[in-house]
């Protein structure tokens, strides 16, 4: 069943370091549709509005709203940090909610800091953070490192980052990503170089994306702490560089935990526009 009382439905393109979002306001509860058909069909590039996911604001019965986040491919992840701080301005901007949120989301309840332009959101404490493994794959031993960081990550250090071609990202990524031993959901995947004290170069390839994103949120995080815990990279707040920007990474550790994770970055409003069902 599909049903629109208000006739074209608004919505804001947002950014995140080039991590980009189609965010509607359904608090009224008044747009009655299957979301994830839409994110399919919306998010596709040169034949609709085009991004990376779609986000629902719903209204909360906890926190200030309800955050619902959509894939390009119309799955529906527990969390992605970049469409929670694109979420967290756009409920500033709107009017919804003050400075300091909190906004329920399927990874549980997440907390937002927004100033100007500034997002910081405070994540809920990675888990299932593992030492080294190996993946199998076209004969090639891969060692990775894994991490919840509200969704799975896959971590792959290796030199020069930067200069991957992008077809090696997304070959390399899609393989990984796609491997038995992340079934059945599978994972998102960081390719990560150490360049500095407290400083890191990751680019990402995102499940539901399928491809490689200009920034990843949680990837960001992931590659941070496992940085942190495994190659000395340094104290905390940690520079994460992405191609569509930096955003920083803090958090407090002991021993094998990690609490008090933070993901802070600029977010921008590209434009407005309504798109009819």
């Amino acid at each position: 069943m599909t049903e629109n009382r208000n006739g074209p439905i608004a919505f804001s393109k947002m950014s995140g370091h080039g991590n980009d979002f189609i965010v509607i306001d359904n608090r009224s509860e008044d747009i009655i549709t299957n979301w994830s058909e839409r994110a399919s069909v919306w998010c596709k590039r040169r034949t609709s509005i085009g991004a990376d996911g779609l986000l629902i604001i719903e209204p909360g019965k906890a926190g200030d709203f309800r955050l619902r986040i959509f894939n390009a491919d119309g799955s529906e992840p527990e969390m992605c940090g970049n469409g929670a701080r694109c979420a967290a301005g756009f409920a500033m901007e709107k009017g919804f909610a003050k400075s300091q949120m909190v906004m329920e989301t399927e990874a549980g309840m997440v907390g937002a800091f927004v100033k100007d332009k500034m997002v910081a959101i405070q994540l809920t404490a990675p888990s299932s953070s593992e030492d080294k493994n190996f993946l199998d794959i076209d004969d090639t031993h891969i060692p990775f490192y894994s991490i919840n960081s509200g969704v799975p990550h896959a971590i792959i250090f290796r030199d020069r980052v930067a200069e991957m071609p992008a077809d090696e990202v997304t070959k390399t990524g899609y393989a990984v990503r796609s491997h038995p031993a992340f079934e059945p959901a599978g994972t998102n995947v960081d390719f990560v170089e150490i360049i500095g004290p407290g400083r890191i170069h990751v680019r990402t390839y995102e499940r539901g994306v399928e491809g490689e994103t200009l920034a990843c949120g949680t990837g960001a995080v992931a590659s941070a702490i496992i940085s942190s815990r495994f190659k000395g990279v340094g104290e905390p707040p940690i520079q994460v560089e992405m191609p569509g920007g930096i955003l920083t990474v803090d958090f407090k550790s002991e021993g094998n935990s990690f609490e008090d994770v933070w993901l802070k970055g600029k977010v921008e409003f590209v434009y407005e526009g309504k798109i009819a069902l």
